[in-house]
């Protein structure tokens, strides 16, 4: 028997960078995660309450942590950790996650910009010293966690939101005048330009695809530059052989037309070695 663990992420503010976020929370999360103790005796099996037996830590062999790294203008700029705005301008991303030991446990690369080798060994070299500082701070966190714990200190989820430990981006509250709320909202109704064209059902462009919403039209249907040149290629080679053709059907009645000319054409018939020497309005039709 097993002990299945999920790990459930719930995101308070997202301001770019979220797989690095997500990637430490969920590592420490099951660094400081205790399991109940268990015993097996035969087939009977015993699992302790944390009255009985203290419960007892996952075994973490490494941690591996990602790092972000955003470039602009096809890879001239490289930035690490970028905020929420600067991934909307960004031409791509690459992820690296990596452990202490300089061990590349994943590398994912999105986007359109295309990265050479030079630049992805930087970035590797970048993550082994980010994750060694990241490494050591969560250690030293799950260190003075187990301390407060033994000293019977506050601590936990609910004691840090009021210290504004986890929401950083808290602000005052301030009062809000709601008198005037529908006289305002028919003005700026009255203002705003109609609504556009609506569709009831989606619309379907090409077979297969569909658009729902303001969005884009899909292009999928289309044909790419690529697939444009060689279709022009194809007509251009198939109009070289049409002319070709029309060459040779050319030359073959200009041989006819020689043909039928006034002079007698001599048929030889291998078979009864004879030799017939026959006039042009003799000719049969086979042979013309």
């Amino acid at each position: 028997q097993v002990w299945q663990i999920r790990l459930d992420m719930h995101l308070l503010n997202h301001d770019g960078n979220i797989t690095d976020a997500a990637s430490i929370a969920g590592i420490v999360a099951l660094c400081h995660f205790r399991r109940p103790d268990v015993s097996v005796q035969g087939e009977e099996v015993t699992v302790y309450t944390p009255e009985e037996r203290d419960p007892v830590p996952l075994s973490i062999h490494h941690m591996p942590i990602c790092v972000s790294f955003a470039f602009f203008h096809q890879g001239t700029y490289l930035l690490v950790d970028p905020t929420e705005r600067e991934e909307r301008v960004m031409d791509g991303l690459l992820v690296i996650a990596m452990n202490k030991h300089h061990e590349i446990c994943t590398i994912q690369s999105s986007g359109v910009v295309m990265l050479l080798p030079d630049q992805i060994l930087r970035c590797s070299k970048i993550t082994a010293v980010k994750v060694a500082e990241i490494t050591e701070l969560i250690q030293k966190a799950l260190e003075n966690d187990q301390k407060a714990r033994k000293e019977g200190g506050k601590f936990g989820f609910a004691e840090s939101i009021p210290n504004q430990r986890i929401t950083a981006f808290k602000m005052e509250s301030a009062a809000v005048d709601t008198s005037d709320v529908e006289e305002q909202a028919g003005e700026i109704i009255a203002k705003a330009d109609p609504p556009s064209e609506v569709f009831a059902s989606p619309v379907v462009h090409t077979p297969g695809t569909a658009q729902i919403g303001a969005g884009i039209e899909n292009s999928w249907g289309d044909l790419e530059e690529s697939e444009k040149e060689e279709a022009a290629e194809e007509e251009g080679e198939s109009e070289a052989a049409a002319f070709e053709c029309e060459k040779v059907e050319t030359e073959d009645t200009s041989t006819l037309k020689e043909t039928k000319s006034d002079e007698p054409i001599v048929v030889s018939d291998s078979e009864e070695e004879e030799v017939v020497i026959l006039e042009p309005q003799e000719l049969p039709r086979k042979t013309r």
